[in-house]
Protein backbone atom coordinates (compact mmCIF):
# COMPACT_ATOMS: atom_id res chain seq x y z
CA UNK A 1 0.00 0.00 0.00
CA UNK A 2 2.60 2.40 0.74
CA UNK A 3 4.36 1.51 -2.77
CA UNK A 4 0.70 2.17 -4.56
CA UNK A 5 0.93 6.00 -2.17
CA UNK A 6 4.45 6.90 -3.02
CA UNK A 7 3.79 5.98 -6.87
CA UNK A 8 0.96 8.20 -7.45
CA UNK A 9 2.67 11.12 -5.63
CA UNK A 10 5.66 11.49 -8.04
CA UNK A 11 2.89 12.22 -10.67
CA UNK A 12 1.91 16.14 -11.25
CA UNK A 13 -0.60 17.45 -8.48
CA UNK A 14 -2.71 19.74 -8.43
CA UNK A 15 -1.35 21.90 -4.96
CA UNK A 16 -2.99 24.55 -2.99
CA UNK A 17 -0.75 27.40 -1.64
CA UNK A 18 -1.76 29.31 1.14
CA UNK A 19 0.91 32.30 1.49
CA UNK A 20 2.46 31.29 -1.80
CA UNK A 21 2.51 34.80 -3.68
CA UNK A 22 5.36 35.77 -0.38
CA UNK A 23 9.01 35.47 -0.56
CA UNK A 24 9.68 31.80 -0.13
CA UNK A 25 6.22 30.68 -1.94
CA UNK A 26 7.15 32.43 -4.92
CA UNK A 27 10.76 30.33 -4.88
CA UNK A 28 8.39 27.57 -4.09
CA UNK A 29 5.81 27.72 -6.79
CA UNK A 30 8.31 28.15 -9.36
CA UNK A 31 9.93 24.52 -8.60
CA UNK A 32 6.97 22.90 -8.69
CA UNK A 33 6.02 24.25 -11.71
CA UNK A 34 9.03 23.69 -13.39
CA UNK A 35 8.12 19.88 -12.13
CA UNK A 36 4.69 20.14 -13.54
CA UNK A 37 2.56 20.36 -10.88
CA UNK A 38 -0.79 22.26 -11.08
CA UNK A 39 -0.55 25.63 -8.24
CA UNK A 40 -3.58 27.75 -7.22
CA UNK A 41 -1.85 30.67 -5.58
CA UNK A 42 -4.86 32.97 -3.57
CA UNK A 43 -3.95 36.45 -2.30
CA UNK A 44 -5.17 39.57 -1.00
CA UNK A 45 -4.35 41.09 -4.04
CA UNK A 46 -3.37 40.32 -7.77
CA UNK A 47 -1.41 43.20 -8.76
CA UNK A 48 1.25 41.96 -6.19
CA UNK A 49 1.74 38.58 -7.80
CA UNK A 50 2.75 39.77 -11.06
CA UNK A 51 6.13 37.84 -10.58
CA UNK A 52 3.97 34.52 -10.76
CA UNK A 53 1.29 35.37 -13.57
CA UNK A 54 3.55 34.08 -16.41
CA UNK A 55 4.04 30.39 -14.61
CA UNK A 56 2.25 28.21 -16.91
CA UNK A 57 0.63 25.58 -14.35
CA UNK A 58 -0.38 28.42 -12.07
CA UNK A 59 -3.62 30.11 -10.83
CA UNK A 60 -3.66 33.19 -9.12
CA UNK A 61 -6.63 34.03 -7.81
CA UNK A 62 -7.59 36.98 -5.48
CA UNK A 63 -9.57 35.57 -2.37
CA UNK A 64 -9.25 35.96 1.37
CA UNK A 65 -8.21 32.34 2.43
CA UNK A 66 -9.20 33.63 6.52
CA UNK A 67 -13.01 33.05 5.18
CA UNK A 68 -13.71 29.52 5.37
CA UNK A 69 -16.01 28.92 2.63
CA UNK A 70 -13.85 30.36 0.20
CA UNK A 71 -10.70 28.79 1.27
CA UNK A 72 -13.33 25.76 1.30
CA UNK A 73 -14.09 26.73 -2.29
CA UNK A 74 -10.41 26.80 -3.09
CA UNK A 75 -9.81 23.31 -1.60
CA UNK A 76 -12.13 21.72 -3.46
CA UNK A 77 -10.42 19.15 -6.20
CA UNK A 78 -6.55 19.55 -4.81
CA UNK A 79 -4.55 16.69 -3.99
CA UNK A 80 -2.37 18.55 -1.49
CA UNK A 81 -2.38 22.10 0.47
CA UNK A 82 0.97 23.60 2.03
CA UNK A 83 0.62 25.88 4.38
CA UNK A 84 3.37 28.81 4.09
CA UNK A 85 1.73 32.22 6.19
CA UNK A 86 3.68 33.50 8.48
CA UNK A 87 4.43 36.93 9.90
CA UNK A 88 6.86 38.76 12.23
CA UNK A 89 5.12 41.14 14.20
CA UNK A 90 1.64 40.70 15.26
CA UNK A 91 1.63 42.53 18.43
CA UNK A 92 1.96 41.73 22.00
CA UNK A 93 -0.60 39.86 23.75
CA UNK A 94 -0.17 36.24 25.92
CA UNK A 95 0.32 33.96 24.38
CA UNK A 96 0.64 35.58 21.63
CA UNK A 97 -0.50 39.11 20.39
CA UNK A 98 -3.80 39.33 17.89
CA UNK A 99 -2.14 39.29 14.80
CA UNK A 100 0.00 35.95 15.51
CA UNK A 101 -3.52 34.62 16.37
CA UNK A 102 -5.02 35.17 13.00
CA UNK A 103 -2.14 34.05 10.77
CA UNK A 104 -0.48 31.13 12.65
CA UNK A 105 -2.90 29.95 14.71
CA UNK A 106 -7.03 30.64 13.08
CA UNK A 107 -5.51 30.14 9.75
CA UNK A 108 -4.06 26.55 10.17
CA UNK A 109 -6.98 25.75 12.31
CA UNK A 110 -9.44 27.05 8.95
CA UNK A 111 -6.86 24.66 6.82
CA UNK A 112 -7.21 21.37 8.92
CA UNK A 113 -10.91 22.02 8.75
CA UNK A 114 -11.72 22.67 5.63
CA UNK A 115 -8.90 19.87 4.48
CA UNK A 116 -10.85 17.62 6.24
CA UNK A 117 -13.87 18.28 4.73
CA UNK A 118 -12.55 18.26 1.42
CA UNK A 119 -11.06 15.36 1.74
CA UNK A 120 -7.69 16.68 0.98
CA UNK A 121 -5.30 14.04 3.23
CA UNK A 122 -2.00 15.65 2.36
CA UNK A 123 -0.69 19.05 4.44
CA UNK A 124 2.58 20.09 4.46
CA UNK A 125 3.04 23.25 6.63
CA UNK A 126 6.17 25.60 7.29
CA UNK A 127 6.60 26.59 10.68
CA UNK A 128 9.52 27.89 12.58
CA UNK A 129 12.54 26.03 14.15
CA UNK A 130 12.90 26.65 18.16
CA UNK A 131 8.80 26.91 18.10
CA UNK A 132 7.22 25.67 21.66
CA UNK A 133 4.17 26.40 23.71
CA UNK A 134 6.85 27.91 26.76
CA UNK A 135 9.03 29.86 23.75
CA UNK A 136 10.33 32.98 25.03
CA UNK A 137 8.30 34.65 21.87
CA UNK A 138 4.68 35.29 20.84
CA UNK A 139 5.90 34.49 17.43
CA UNK A 140 7.33 31.36 18.72
CA UNK A 141 4.38 30.01 20.78
CA UNK A 142 1.67 30.76 18.30
CA UNK A 143 3.90 29.04 15.34
CA UNK A 144 3.40 25.99 17.97
CA UNK A 145 0.01 25.96 18.41
CA UNK A 146 -0.76 26.19 14.78
CA UNK A 147 1.24 22.94 14.70
CA UNK A 148 -0.52 21.49 17.22
CA UNK A 149 -3.96 22.31 15.37
CA UNK A 150 -3.14 20.53 12.40
CA UNK A 151 -1.81 17.48 14.22
CA UNK A 152 -5.50 17.21 16.22
CA UNK A 153 -7.20 16.49 12.63
CA UNK A 154 -6.36 12.84 10.73
CA UNK A 155 -3.74 14.48 8.06
CA UNK A 156 -1.12 12.94 6.03
CA UNK A 157 1.39 16.39 7.70
CA UNK A 158 4.73 16.98 7.15
CA UNK A 159 6.23 20.05 9.27
CA UNK A 160 8.86 22.54 8.59
CA UNK A 161 10.83 24.50 10.97
CA UNK A 162 13.65 26.42 9.47
CA UNK A 163 16.06 28.94 11.09
CA UNK A 164 15.99 32.13 8.92
CA UNK A 165 15.64 32.18 5.47
CA UNK A 166 18.22 33.98 2.78
CA UNK A 167 17.63 33.99 -0.80
CA UNK A 168 17.11 37.04 -3.28
CA UNK A 169 14.29 39.09 -2.10
CA UNK A 170 14.63 38.57 1.67
CA UNK A 171 13.55 40.56 4.45
CA UNK A 172 16.72 39.31 6.26
CA UNK A 173 20.14 40.78 4.61
CA UNK A 174 18.40 42.91 2.45
CA UNK A 175 17.21 44.69 5.63
CA UNK A 176 20.94 45.16 6.95
CA UNK A 177 22.17 45.97 3.21
CA UNK A 178 19.62 49.12 3.39
CA UNK A 179 20.47 50.75 7.16
CA UNK A 180 24.05 49.98 6.55
CA UNK A 181 24.05 51.99 3.13
CA UNK A 182 21.67 54.88 5.06
CA UNK A 183 24.10 55.04 8.48
CA UNK A 184 27.01 56.30 9.51
CA UNK A 185 27.18 53.15 12.44
CA UNK A 186 24.36 50.49 13.00
CA UNK A 187 23.23 50.59 16.96
CA UNK A 188 22.90 46.93 16.59
CA UNK A 189 20.11 45.40 19.33
CA UNK A 190 21.41 41.80 20.20
CA UNK A 191 24.49 42.06 19.04
CA UNK A 192 25.09 37.90 20.11
CA UNK A 193 21.79 36.53 18.79
CA UNK A 194 22.80 33.10 16.97
CA UNK A 195 21.12 32.02 13.86
CA UNK A 196 21.92 29.38 11.42
CA UNK A 197 20.73 31.04 8.05
CA UNK A 198 19.20 28.78 5.48
CA UNK A 199 19.05 29.35 1.49
CA UNK A 200 15.68 29.45 0.67
CA UNK A 201 15.98 27.45 -2.45
CA UNK A 202 17.37 24.47 -0.13
CA UNK A 203 13.91 24.64 1.82
CA UNK A 204 11.99 25.06 -1.18
CA UNK A 205 13.54 21.68 -2.60
CA UNK A 206 13.31 20.05 1.21
CA UNK A 207 9.25 21.01 0.69
CA UNK A 208 8.94 19.79 -3.10
CA UNK A 209 11.22 16.44 -2.27
CA UNK A 210 8.20 15.61 0.60
CA UNK A 211 5.51 15.37 -2.10
CA UNK A 212 6.97 12.05 -3.63
CA UNK A 213 8.28 11.04 -0.18
CA UNK A 214 5.53 8.85 1.93
CA UNK A 215 8.17 8.31 4.63
CA UNK A 216 7.69 12.18 5.04
CA UNK A 217 4.36 12.22 5.99
CA UNK A 218 4.00 12.11 10.33
CA UNK A 219 7.80 13.81 10.44
CA UNK A 220 8.94 17.41 11.21
CA UNK A 221 12.18 18.22 9.67
CA UNK A 222 14.56 21.30 11.15
CA UNK A 223 16.12 23.38 8.35
CA UNK A 224 19.34 24.57 9.23
CA UNK A 225 22.33 26.13 7.20
CA UNK A 226 25.63 24.95 7.59
CA UNK A 227 26.95 27.39 9.75
CA UNK A 228 25.96 29.28 12.81
CA UNK A 229 26.71 32.73 13.20
CA UNK A 230 25.80 35.99 15.71
CA UNK A 231 23.84 38.84 14.88
CA UNK A 232 26.76 41.01 14.74
CA UNK A 233 29.03 38.57 12.60
CA UNK A 234 26.00 38.74 9.80
CA UNK A 235 25.61 42.05 9.64
CA UNK A 236 29.97 42.43 9.49
CA UNK A 237 29.21 40.05 6.74
CA UNK A 238 26.64 42.09 4.70
CA UNK A 239 28.76 45.06 4.82
CA UNK A 240 32.01 43.75 3.99
CA UNK A 241 30.31 42.52 0.94
CA UNK A 242 28.17 45.21 -0.05
CA UNK A 243 31.30 47.80 0.31
CA UNK A 244 29.63 49.70 2.77
CA UNK A 245 31.26 48.58 6.28
CA UNK A 246 30.16 50.72 9.38
CA UNK A 247 30.75 50.69 12.81
CA UNK A 248 28.32 48.49 14.84
CA UNK A 249 27.62 49.58 18.21
CA UNK A 250 26.16 46.01 19.75
CA UNK A 251 23.50 47.05 22.58
CA UNK A 252 23.41 46.26 25.92
CA UNK A 253 20.17 43.79 26.82
CA UNK A 254 17.98 46.58 28.39
CA UNK A 255 18.94 48.98 25.08
CA UNK A 256 18.46 45.90 22.93
CA UNK A 257 14.76 45.80 24.16
CA UNK A 258 14.35 49.86 24.45
CA UNK A 259 15.25 50.27 20.91
CA UNK A 260 12.80 47.39 19.81
CA UNK A 261 9.83 49.05 22.16
CA UNK A 262 10.69 52.37 20.20
CA UNK A 263 10.63 50.41 16.40
CA UNK A 264 7.10 49.50 17.32
CA UNK A 265 6.36 53.11 16.67
CA UNK A 266 7.98 53.12 13.53
CA UNK A 267 5.76 52.20 10.18
CA UNK A 268 7.26 49.21 9.02
CA UNK A 269 9.89 48.96 11.63
CA UNK A 270 12.48 46.51 11.61
CA UNK A 271 12.32 45.52 14.90
CA UNK A 272 9.97 45.01 17.74
CA UNK A 273 9.65 43.85 21.45
CA UNK A 274 8.34 40.13 20.46
CA UNK A 275 11.69 39.91 17.82
CA UNK A 276 13.20 40.57 20.60
CA UNK A 277 11.76 38.35 22.40
CA UNK A 278 12.40 35.91 19.63
CA UNK A 279 16.58 36.36 19.64
CA UNK A 280 16.10 35.41 23.14
CA UNK A 281 16.12 31.70 21.68
CA UNK A 282 19.12 30.59 19.75
CA UNK A 283 17.82 30.25 15.91
CA UNK A 284 20.28 27.08 15.26
CA UNK A 285 20.08 22.96 15.15
CA UNK A 286 20.99 21.60 18.30
CA UNK A 287 22.75 18.76 16.70
CA UNK A 288 24.49 20.65 13.37
CA UNK A 289 22.36 20.32 10.25
CA UNK A 290 21.46 17.61 7.59
CA UNK A 291 18.78 18.33 5.31
CA UNK A 292 16.41 15.84 4.09
CA UNK A 293 16.21 13.65 1.05
CA UNK A 294 20.56 13.85 1.17
CA UNK A 295 20.22 17.64 0.24
CA UNK A 296 23.41 19.41 1.34
CA UNK A 297 22.88 22.73 2.85
CA UNK A 298 24.21 25.49 0.86
CA UNK A 299 26.53 28.05 2.34
CA UNK A 300 25.52 31.38 2.94
CA UNK A 301 28.71 33.15 1.24
CA UNK A 302 28.09 30.90 -2.10
CA UNK A 303 24.83 33.07 -2.66
CA UNK A 304 24.41 36.33 -0.80
CA UNK A 305 27.02 38.20 -2.90
CA UNK A 306 24.77 37.28 -6.03
CA UNK A 307 21.99 39.29 -4.30
CA UNK A 308 23.31 41.86 -2.27
CA UNK A 309 25.14 43.31 -4.99
CA UNK A 310 22.20 42.85 -7.19
CA UNK A 311 23.97 40.33 -9.55
CA UNK A 312 20.92 38.47 -11.35
CA UNK A 313 22.51 34.82 -12.32
CA UNK A 314 19.91 31.77 -13.75
CA UNK A 315 19.86 28.42 -11.84
CA UNK A 316 22.32 26.92 -13.94
CA UNK A 317 24.85 30.05 -13.23
CA UNK A 318 24.07 29.47 -9.27
CA UNK A 319 24.95 25.76 -9.83
CA UNK A 320 28.18 26.38 -11.64
CA UNK A 321 29.64 28.97 -9.09
CA UNK A 322 28.74 26.46 -6.25
CA UNK A 323 30.18 23.85 -8.29
CA UNK A 324 33.50 26.01 -8.57
CA UNK A 325 32.91 26.60 -12.29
Amino acid sequence: MAREIQELTLKPQRILMIGGTGFLGSHLAHRLSREGHFLRLPTRRRERAKHLLTLPTCEVIEADVHDPARLAELLAGQDAVISLVGILQGGQGLPYGAGFARAHVELPQKIAAAAQAAGVRRVLHVSALKAAADAPSGYLRSKAAGEQALREVDLDLTVFRPSVIFGDGDRFLNVFSKLLRKAPFLPLACPDALFQPVWVEDVAACIAVSLAQFDSIGQTYELCGPRQYTLRQLVEYVGMVTGQRRPILGLSDRLSYLQAWAMEFVPGGPLSRDNYDSMQSPSVCETGCVLPFGRLATALEAIAPLYLNNVRRTNNDVLRMKAGR
